[in-house]
């Protein structure tokens, strides 16, 4: 997966601290890490493990890029 601004390659509880309306994008897919004590997934790795569709990931990819675009 290719997010904008390397936010692939950040942990998923960075990307929760700053960006929280993405966990919300996750949410929809039935993706529980905004709940996890951990933490410590990469953002692509967490969208990739959990066995979604192409087209879901596409549409998470998506989903993601257009919100980040929206915060400039």
């Amino acid at each position: 997966m290719n997010f904008k601004n390397g936010m692939g390659e950040m942990a998923i509880q960075n990307v929760m601290e700053n960006h929280p309306q993405i966990g919300d994008i996750l949410n929809r897919y039935e993706i529980g890490c905004v709940t996890c004590k951990v933490g410590i997934c990469l953002l692509k790795d967490v969208v990739a493990i959990h066995g979604l569709s192409p087209e879901q990931e596409t549409a998470i990819e998506k989903e993601i890029g257009e919100y980040l675009d929206s915060k400039g």
